[in-house]
């Protein structure tokens, strides 16, 4: 395959300590924007106005997880962006799915995502609101519901408000899950470790007064490799729990 395109987008994630002055620009051929196709589903990805870079391959294969569970359910994507656990849930066969997410931008982007894959799709709703507001009044309406918010600690000076933050985020939705439901729930923070995630989740069901197990314990595929002398860099981390 030939590479018709290489964009640097480096201006917000490389550190201060680097020394280094960057900006994002492309480097290569004159495209801002392309289509990706992942598992036989497409998604059209803007690399230069897109959160990183536009696509986050990391969740493929927790996508598909969401895909095998989701025929009949109903599905609340939170934290949606470009919709990709939401089209996986509508090619498995969901009920119906709903995708949350404060960006206007990120909505229209995951409309036209399901539009690309599924024309004249009817049980895909998406809305531009507040997380936390729209999972205020949801009423135990949801089977299936995938928490995958941007990161809430990127250093350690703001550990302890992440953990707190994770912790108010998962216990609203086991509240408001129905019984019997999935909640697929990550923490993409490199401070967060699975140890503490896993904790903030525990106190999480604990206040919800929710009889939970945990059916699979997700992190970052093969392609993203952790280095050993880097405990930071696994720092994907995700649970799938049974919720009654």
């Amino acid at each position: 395959m030939e590479i018709d395109t290489i964009y640097n987008k480096s201006k917000n994630t490389l550190h201060d300590k680097s020394g280094k002055k960057v900006e994002d620009e492309l480097l290569s051929g004159k495209r801002k924007e392309g289509e990706v196709l992942e598992n036989g589903l497409k998604f059209k990805v803007n690399w230069e106005r897109g959160q990183k870079t536009g696509f986050f391959i990391d969740q493929r294969v927790n996508r598909s997880l969401v895909e095998h569970y989701a025929k009949g359910k109903k599905v609340l994507n939170m934290f949606s962006f470009s919709g990709g656990f939401s089209v996986y849930a509508l090619r498995g066969g969901a009920g119906l799915v709903h995708s949350v997410d404060s960006s206007a931008h990120a909505i229209d982007l995951c409309r036209e995502n399901v539009a690309l894959n599924f024309p004249g799709e009817e049980r895909h709703e998406a809305f531009a609101v507040d997380a936390f507001e729209f999972l205020q009044e949801i009423d135990q309406k949801y089977d299936l519901i995938v928490l995958d918010p941007p990161a809430f600690a990127k250093h350690q000076r703001v550990l302890n408000n992440a953990l707190q933050g994770y912790k108010k985020l998962n216990q609203k939705a086991l509240e408001q899950i129905r019984p019997g439901g999935l909640l697929f729930t990550f923490s993409c923070s490199q401070a967060v470790s699975k140890e503490n995630f896993r904790k903030s989740v525990f106190a999480a069901s604990a206040n919800a007064g929710r009889e939970v197990r945990i059916l699979h314990q997700l992190n970052q595929p093969a392609d993203h490799p952790v280095s050993i002398f880097h405990p930071e860099g696994e720092y994907l981390k995700g649970l799938v729990l049974k919720v009654n």
